[in-house]
């Protein structure tokens, strides 16, 4: 073989590296974009999923058995409360976290965390407290979220 030989098969060898080269990455680029897209709607579902444990307790009506359930399993939450408001305390008792209720709904610390709250699930449970859950009493349930749409909380009132 030539040198004029070696040249070109040399040169077309460089050639097809640089366009290979550049094909990984166009597909990288596009790759990445569908990643990004990927983990976006992920995170969609997951925020979905989250939160889909309450929306059960969305403006339903439950037996004092199912609220103390709730109790049990959501007051240990980080950033989350929950109040029972019964016949022989109006005022209701917060356990877990206390949320900010007292405002408007439309006001910007609606549903906000004020601090922990002094309900205790043995206060529930003992029928000599004020704050007793009758298990066979009727709750009205209601979802309290931020202003983020964030669920915070769930009030049960006694109907």
């Amino acid at each position: 073989m030539s040198n004029a030989q070696k040249a070109l098969v040399m040169a077309a060898g460089i050639f097809l590296a640089i366009a290979l080269i550049t094909l990984a990455v166009v597909l990288f680029i596009s790759a990445q974009d569908s990643t990004k897209a990927a983990q976006s709607n992920f995170s969609n579902i997951q925020t979905e999923l989250s939160q889909t444990a309450f929306t059960v307790y969305d403006n339903t009506m439950l037996s004092g058995s199912q609220v103390v359930n709730a109790l049990r399993k959501f007051s240990d939450q980080d950033q989350f409360g929950i109040q029972i408001v019964t016949g022989k305390n109006p005022a209701g008792q917060w356990y877990g976290k206390v949320i900010n209720t007292g405002v408007p709904m439309d006001s910007v610390t609606y549903g906000s965390v004020i601090g922990a709250a002094p309900g205790q699930l043995s206060h529930a449970l003992d029928e000599s407290n004020i704050n007793y859950v009758n298990p066979s009493g009727k709750f009205r349930a209601q979802l309290v979220h931020d202003s983020s749409n964030v669920i915070r909380g769930i009030i049960f009132r006694q109907q």
